[in-house]
């Protein structure tokens, strides 16, 4: 009993060989390789295999668990970086962690390939249409579930410069990668289309009146299924094409008078580093900030408007620690500048500390303070109930509650510390509070140069997109660059070296894409139709079923 068990769950070694294939295809298609262009057919693989498989929909199920373990592990491997170099982790423990993790997260492909193949048993190949709404939803409800939905497939395309990724700025990356996968299901259909074709141009005389109709294939007869295949197929070309034409950024002039902005990537070490030390590389990061704000006013007559310090492990406590405040407030005195930096402040309503971003004005005092909101799992916040009993791996911080907005000179800034770069809802809500631009404070140097570096980076483009507004990103060790409107990755500094950008920032006209209106509209529209698509099935299903008992 316990082998049939397994061998009905256990898919046929082909179709996990073609499960692997396209998890690797998927790899290839993300940083550090970049190969792009191979998202486009990636899952095809899968797709086969779950076609193979159908019979079984519990194999079909470890087919899609494979994929998404295999595609987790191999683009987010750099997990293990921290806890063997910082934690002293044997390497193996680190790796079994990591795989135990992707194993978890694999299970959202693996409900992708489950649905796929209750579609297949249900529509036959005309299921391979609705492709592309099932994966956003899955895709949509790993976000919702575990608050990540890091290397979304269509995070694959950041550095395309593809009119493609313009379609953020309508849908969110849930409409990008609805589209990448769009290409491989419409070709399906002009076959199916074509095949369909043939099959009615045959006389009705050469047909076989004795070949059984199995619950694989499409119902000749039945026409609501060929309707509600039709509008699938007619919606998805529809989306498709109307915003692939109509979708690119609305970037407009903006207003002349702007703001300079210093950006600072100093490179500060992860680990090795005393009292002593810290205090040297913290004076050194001002003195490269006065460096450029002489050459402004020397060269150019210019005097700028913000110096911004990344997120980094120096650990700055403006509230609590008087000679720092001094100290800062000094510089921004002496320079007539603003400063913005990231500092651990006190939260009175539970004893602990916020991940904050702090700005001092050229007076020498606290302007503005913004919290981080979407803080890090299990690494700068354990979700309750386990907050108890297990540690977070970098701090317990509280969770931020405003979504304040910085001034820049006449602009108006909303800021993301490190891993908020990832949430979409957060930069759409600063621009409908009015914010002209996004800063983005971040620290990648705990997980080493490793692909990570850009998959962050992959982040902030589409940010950019979805908003119609410029991203300021400010890293410790890279990726530090100016982001346009149309996500173009513009003056990138050397990673894991020293270096300082000057930008300009000018206040923008206010206008909002459809994206900051409506939000994931579409990522819940693909939730809707493959909801909608798995009870009609289960409708037609036993439509055919009662059909069948009564010839019978």
């Amino acid at each position: 009993m316990a082998f049939g068990l397994v061998k009905k769950i256990l898919p046929a070694w082909q179709n996990a060989l073609l499960a692997l294939l396209a998890a690797g295809l998927l790899i290839l298609a993300f940083p550090d390789f970049e190969l792009w262009f191979l998202a486009w057919f990636a899952l095809a693989p899968l797709m086969w295999a779950v076609e193979r498989q159908k019979d079984s929909i519990a194999a079909c199920f470890t087919i899609g668990w494979i994929f998404g373990t295999a595609f987790f592990f191999g683009t987010c491997w750099w997990l293990t970086y921290a806890p063997i170099h910082y934690a002293a982790f044997p390497w193996p423990l680190a790796y079994f962690l990591m795989l135990v993790v992707a194993l978890a997260v694999g299970i959202f492909p693996a409900i992708f390939t489950t649905i796929l193949a209750v579609l297949i048993r249900k529509f036959g190949s005309w299921a391979f249409l609705a492709a592309p709404f099932v994966w956003v939803f899955t895709e949509f409800l790993r976000y919702w579930l575990t608050g990540n939905n890091w290397n979304a497939i269509g995070y694959s395309q950041a550095f395309t410069g593809s009119r493609l990724n313009g379609l953020a700025s309508v849908g969110g990356i849930a409409l990008v990668s609805f589209s990448v996968l769009a290409a491989l299901p419409l070709l399906q259909f002009v076959l199916l289309a074509i095949a369909w074709l043939g099959r009615r141009l045959i006389p009705k005389e050469a047909e076989s009146a004795d070949e059984p109709e199995t619950l694989t294939t499409p119902i000749p007869k039945s026409v609501s299924v060929y309707t509600i295949v039709a509008f699938t197929a007619f919606l998805a070309t529809t989306l498709f094409l109307a915003f692939f034409l109509f979708s690119a950024p609305l970037v407009k002039p903006r207003g002349t008078a702007t703001s300079k902005i210093i950006a600072l990537q100093p490179n500060v070490p992860m680990s090795g580093v005393d009292y002593t030390k810290l205090g040297q590389l913290r004076q050194h990061q001002f003195e490269l900030a006065e460096t450029e704000i002489k050459k402004l006013r020397t060269t150019n007559n210019e005097q700028p408007t913000l110096v911004i310090l990344p997120e980094s492990p120096m650990n700055f406590m403006y509230n609590d620690d008087r000679e720092f405040q001094q100290y800062i407030g000094d510089f921004a005195r002496r320079n007539n500048v603003s400063v913005l930096f990231n500092s651990a402040e006190p939260d009175a309503t539970n004893g602990k500390y916020f991940n904050s971003a702090v700005m001092v004005g050229p007076d020498g005092r606290e302007a503005a303070q913004y919290d981080k909101i979407f803080l890090l799992p299990f690494g700068e916040a354990v979700p309750a109930p386990l907050d108890r009993i297990v540690p977070g791996f970098v701090g317990n911080f509280s969770y931020g509650r405003e979504y304040d907005i910085l001034p820049v000179g006449d602009a108006k800034a909303g800021v993301m510390i490190c891993f908020e770069s990832h949430f979409g809802q957060l930069s759409r809500e600063y621009v409908q509070n009015g914010a002209d631009v996004l800063i983005e404070m971040t620290n990648d140097g705990y997980l080493g140069p490793t692909p990570v570096l850009r998959q962050h980076l992959a982040n902030a483009v589409f940010r950019a997109v979805e908003t119609n507004r410029p991203v300021l990103r400010v890293t410790n060790v890279g990726v530090t660059a100016y982001i346009t409107e149309n996500g173009q990755v513009l003056d990138a500094a050397p990673t894991y070296q020293e270096a300082t950008r000057v930008w300009s920032v000018s206040k923008s006209d206010g206008s909002q894409t459809f994206y900051v209106k409506y939000g994931d509209w579409f990522a819940w529209l693909c939730t809707v139709v493959t909801i909608g698509l798995l009870i009609f099935g289960s409708v037609i299903y036993r439509r055919r079923i009662f059909t069948t008992d009564e010839h019978e």
